[in-house]
């Protein structure tokens, strides 16, 4: 008797459990990056500055339980809310699910190890900077965070020589270019001011 599909080519994503639901998590920790909006275009603009909670190694959050309480506008990701979400990484797991994509090879889900996310390319280790140490976030806008990168080989991490393989800019200095019921935290999206004005930290800043 062959083996029943997996939970999340049956199952909408409102209908899967909480366990289920934090599962399709797979730890690239992008969706902690801090993001810019245009406000006159209402253009995403990803940056490689990261929540001072994620463990940009790991690509976890540090302290998951308490941190709504330590970063209150951190987004809480929901099977309802995920519709109205614009700026998940294309290789979010979530995502897509959502688009009827099902999971990638490098998901901890299909290939059985955490690491692979890593070893793909897909997550944010040797590339994102704690917002800790950072300077104005416009400083590190990057476009990564927003595509896949462009040679993903099962099994193996991305080609050497693609603009994804190596580590973001993470200088000050570096050139612009032009969420469970409770799963893993996603850094909120930052309203940029026309240009000329400092990013407009909403909700409290940082």
């Amino acid at each position: 008797m062959g083996a029943s599909a997996p939970f999340w080519k049956t199952k909408r994503l409102a209908e899967m459990t909480d366990a289920e639901w934090e599962s399709l998590c797979d730890g690239c920790g992008r969706c902690c990056l801090h993001k810019l909006r245009d406000d006159d275009t209402d253009e995403i603009h990803y940056t490689n500055v990261a929540c001072r909670l994620l463990d940009i190694e790991g690509g976890g959050c540090s302290d998951y339980a308490r941190r709504q309480r330590k970063v209150p506008d951190c987004v809480r990701l929901t099977p309802d809310a995920l519709a109205g979400i614009d700026w998940l990484p294309p290789s979010c797991g979530y995502r897509r699910v959502a688009e009827g994509r099902g999971l990638a090879w490098w998901h901890p889900l299909v290939s059985g190890r955490t690491e692979s996310v890593h070893e793909a390319g897909i997550s944010v280790r040797g590339r994102a900077i704690s917002e800790r140490q950072a300077g104005p976030l416009e400083h590190y806008v990057v476009d990564w965070p927003g595509r896949l990168p462009r040679a993903v080989g099962r099994g193996g991490a991305a080609a050497a020589n693609g603009r994804d393989s190596a580590p973001a800019p993470l200088c000050r200095d570096s050139a612009p270019a032009p969420l469970g019921r409770d799963s893993a935290p996603a850094a909120p999206v930052i309203r940029r001011r026309p240009a000329g004005d400092l990013t407009d930290r909403d909700a409290g800043g940082r």
